[in-house]
């Protein structure tokens, strides 16, 4: 294989949702410095700006703050202790709040550098309502349902056209018996972005077209609907990148693929032309709230904001759970890829609905699951 090659593959290896290798524009694509600094990178301003209606100097203000935010997050929340509600970054305030359902611990809580607000139900109580309600079979109508720590409640987000069939109906009603349930309705029903054999910078296994995630030592990961365990993978040219060594879809949506025939990994997420080479440089999981960015082999480079975490999404394959639900667009083709939040790895893209020209949503699978579930560790810079 010829080193332009190779490191192609390796560079598109890490693309959010981008395909394999070079983002479609050939080798200069993919051999871009990149940057050392990528959440200050005048390519990835742009893309929250436009996405976020933000300029360049709220834009910087806003990585800042919420770096700060995450660094916070993990010591607020033991402050708070078995009063913890649940936890969110404020765009507004530019920090973390914290609910807690025991004023007493709000001093204790505000030491640690974030905001408070005062809820009657624990985060422990909320997670327990939604565990019952992963018991349940959902019908087809029925889109996800996750923890809201704002509203303080968990939401069950229904198909509008499908809210009066009875299943639904039925279901919702088991729902609210398990505790604080709100629900509300969405317009469209989530489904996996995986897409048949197209032009561009992909990897294939069998007819499907999907997109790398992250490096990890000894391969990549994806996400689990684009191939079983065993499957073949090829590249962008044709060529055997590697065989998927785990795959689990539905219940979960992750998979890994290890990678040999001449291919290797680097710690780099491509920007495909819209912003410089994004260096991974860890994988701290950024809060509620927070901005976060997507690129994929056919939607490109994309940003929004982590609107929940750990939901369940209803795809009529089955349901996946401890998602995280984003305001980012995806289209088919892109799963698989990576989220990134400033050089922090989140996630590998599942599914979602909408697309990039009217708006959408989309979920992601955290990366540091994966990590976990195979015993793998990020390549990062």
């Amino acid at each position: 294989m010829r080193r332009t090659t190779v490191i192609r593959t390796g560079l598109s290896a890490l693309l959010l949702l981008g395909s394999w290798a070079a983002v479609g524009a050939g080798p200069a694509a993919a051999s871009a410095a990149p940057t050392r600094n990528p959440q200050l990178s005048t390519g990835l301003l742009e893309a929250m700006q436009r996405d976020l209606g933000l300029d360049a100097s709220a834009a910087k203000a806003r990585l800042a703050a919420e770096k700060k935010a995450a660094a916070v997050e993990g010591k607020a929340q033991r402050a708070a202790g078995k009063a913890f509600g649940g936890s969110w970054f404020d765009a507004a305030t530019g920090k973390l709040t914290v609910a807690v359902t025991d004023s007493g611990e709000a001093g204790t809580v505000r030491a640690a550098g974030a905001d408070v607000r005062l809820v009657s139900h624990s985060a422990k109580r909320l997670d327990s309502v939604k565990a019952e309600i992963d018991a349940l079979k959902a019908p087809a109508g029925v889109s996800s349902w996750h923890v809201d720590p704002k509203a303080n409640r968990v939401v069950v987000n229904v198909v509008a056209s499908e809210r009066d069939d009875n299943d639904v109906q039925a279901f919702l009603d088991r729902a609210s018996d398990a505790g604080p349930v709100t629900v509300k309705e969405i317009s469209q029903a989530p489904q996996p972005f995986a897409a048949g054999t197209v032009g561009g910078d992909p990897y294939y296994t069998g007819n499907v077209r999907c997109s790398i995630g992250f490096s990890v030592h000894g391969g990549f990961v994806t996400a689990g609907h684009c191939g079983r365990a065993g499957a073949a993978v090829r590249g962008w040219d044709g060529t055997h990148i590697g065989v998927f060594q785990g795959s689990s879809f539905p219940g979960d949506d992750y998979a890994w693929v290890g990678v040999g025939s001449g291919w290797w990994t680097v710690p780099v997420v491509l920007g495909w032309g819209t912003v410089p080479d994004q260096l991974v440089r860890g994988s701290a999981e950024a809060p509620t709230g927070a901005s976060v960015c997507r690129s994929g082999s056919t939607t490109r480079w994309h940003c929004g904001n982590v609107l929940a975490k750990n939901e369940t999404v209803n795809y009529s394959q089955g349901a996946v759970h401890q998602m995280t639900k984003t305001s980012v667009c995806a289209e088919p083709g892109d799963s698989g890829g990576s989220f990134i939040s400033g050089d922090q790895a989140q996630g590998v893209t599942s599914g979602g609905w909408g697309n990039c020209s009217t708006g959408g949503q989309t979920w992601h699978q955290p990366v540091n699951e994966i990590l976990g579930r195979y015993g793998l560790r990020l390549h990062t810079a």
